[in-house]
């Protein structure tokens, strides 16, 4: 996904919180041998205390014209966004899950907060039809938006949760990339 941006106080849209995407989901993907498990099951609201985000998470296509640009620009809403072509969350996860949302520039925003406050070691929830599942961030990293497409994020891996914002002290050339593990019980 490219970088997502934010926007000014002003009526204008977020800086592009533009995703660039990679040539097409899940585009590691490995052959499995075993006999494929549920997929998992769909994100429907997403906690990350220490960062003030409590969010319904909307899925998200992108559109045709998306996939031959590479490039995705969620809705400028407040909404956090998931990725709906690549992973879901939970037992039998065959791909990452990807949470997206826009920081705004003048304005709250439940994205805002990730920048400043992310850090390694971090607890992240994520509901589903299924139940609560508890993610661990492992790592919280910068990348420029005009490379995120070619960037190992867009590696397929099960279980895995990306949250990607636009980076708050470079809206418009940065997008921030929180990774996460789940926890094992």
């Amino acid at each position: 996904m490219t970088p997502f941006s934010s926007g000014s106080a002003s009526a204008s849209p977020p800086a592009s919180t533009a995703a660039s995407l990679p040539a097409s989901p899940g585009q590691q993907q490995v052959p499995s041998e075993t006999a494929p498990a549920p997929a998992g099951s769909p994100p429907l609201h997403i906690t990350y205390r220490t960062v003030g985000l409590d969010q319904a998470i909307v899925p998200l296509a992108p559109t045709e014209a998306e996939r031959e640009l590479g490039s995705i620009i969620p809705p400028y809403t407040h909404d956090a966004y998931w990725l709906d072509p690549y992973g879901m969350p939970g037992a039998g996860s065959t791909n990452t899950t990807y949470l997206v949302g826009h920081s705004w520039e003048g304005q709250p925003s439940p994205f805002n907060n990730i920048s400043t406050l992310a850090r390694p070691g971090d607890s992240i929830t994520v509901a589903t039809a299924e139940g609560l599942l508890e993610f661990r961030v492992d790592s919280v990293a910068t990348e420029y938006k005009d490379t995120l497409r070619d960037s190992e994020i867009w590696d397929r891996v099960p279980g895995r949760l990306i949250l990607i914002t636009c980076y708050a002290a470079d809206l418009w050339g940065k997008n921030i990339i929180v990774q996460a593990s789940p926890e094992r019980r």
